[in-house]
């Protein structure tokens, strides 16, 4: 699956894309803000990542940008049994508003598959991901839990968001 935003373009990694994928995420201050990355981040989790499979309810794609190539990741994952979103930028990246344009371009492919509602969480120590997800117009739960983040080694805070989508729609007979 592909998607297009204004200034990303969203797709599938392949395995050729490892070298990218390290040079983006091997970056503690990116890891350590996600739950299932490892630090040190090496080749074989880049290999890894690069080669996994989709999951055609829950795609997860690499942020690429023309000219630059792959900056990130974006993708719908499962968190509790419930479609969750993720996404990690290259530092070099920050600030530009790729994370908030990627995650967009998840949240309408994720409607476009039928989805009514989202999750999406951040560790307290990360409130920029926090920005982003109100962005996209998540709401905070109230709920605040533990997960554990591979990289840190341990359970962190972390605070809980959802994103009504509402119903899919409906196809309507044509008439006669």
């Amino acid at each position: 699956m592909f998607h297009r935003t204004e200034r990303l373009f969203l797709r599938p990694g392949f395995p050729e894309d490892w070298e990218a994928i390290l040079a983006g995420v091997a970056d503690e201050g990116v890891v350590r803000n996600l739950a299932r990355a490892p630090w040190p981040y090496g080749e074989e989790d880049a290999k890894f990542f690069a080669a996994m499979e989709q999951d055609r309810s829950l795609p997860h794609f690499l942020v690429t940008l023309p000219g630059e190539g792959v900056i990130g990741s974006a993708g719908l994952g499962e968190h509790e049994g419930r479609p969750e979103v993720g996404y990690w930028i290259a530092r070099k990246h920050w600030g530009k508003g790729y994370a908030t344009e990627a995650a967009r371009g998840v949240i309408d492919v994720a409607r476009m598959l039928g989805h009514t509602q989202l999750t999406a969480g951040h560790f307290v120590d990360n409130p920029a991901s926090g920005k982003v997800l109100r962005k996209l117009g998540f709401r905070p739960t109230g709920s605040m839990r533990t997960r554990f983040s591979r990289a840190r080694g341990c359970a962190v805070p972390s605070v809980e968001f959802e994103l009504e989508l509402g119903e899919p729609a409906v196809e309507l007979p044509q008439a006669a």
